[in-house]
């Protein structure tokens, strides 16, 4: 039996989530990103739109859902991190989510890092996170 030896383990290379409203999405990924999606177009099944920097892309499927709220109590994604380089950095991401309106948490402390946690539209849980040293 022949069994290759794994490399480094590969990087994320971008994250897709399912929206409810892609237009409405859009519209506030971009304020939170402080950009316009590089492209939104039609796929024979959904309906997407994609960013850069970071590599992050929204799907909305043709299919009609359930109507659900995401919840990240179900089998699935959790949340989504965004890393910051320090905590000045994470403390200037309350006072902008503030200057967008964005409901949020208070900065988490923990031995692994810090955390500031926020909802999208959709009540998808994001996160900017400062790790531990």
């Amino acid at each position: 039996m022949y069994c290759r030896t794994m490399t480094a383990f590969p990087p994320l290379t971008h994250f897709a989530l399912t929206v409810s409203e892609l237009n409405r999405s859009v519209a506030w990924y971009e304020r939170l990103f402080g950009a316009a999606p590089l492209i939104v177009a039609d796929e024979t099944t959904y309906r997407f739109a994609v960013w850069l920097e970071p590599m992050f892309a929204l799907h909305q499927h043709h299919a009609q859902s359930d109507g659900s709220a995401f919840n990240e109590l179900h089998v699935g994604l959790d949340h989504i991190a965004f890393g910051c380089d320090s905590r000045d950095q994470l403390e200037d991401w309350i006072v902008r989510l503030d200057e967008l309106g964005v409901s949020h948490g208070a900065i988490v402390d923990a031995f692994y890092g810090s955390g500031l946690a926020f909802r999208d539209p959709d009540n998808i849980q994001l996160e900017f996170f400062l790790s531990a040293k």
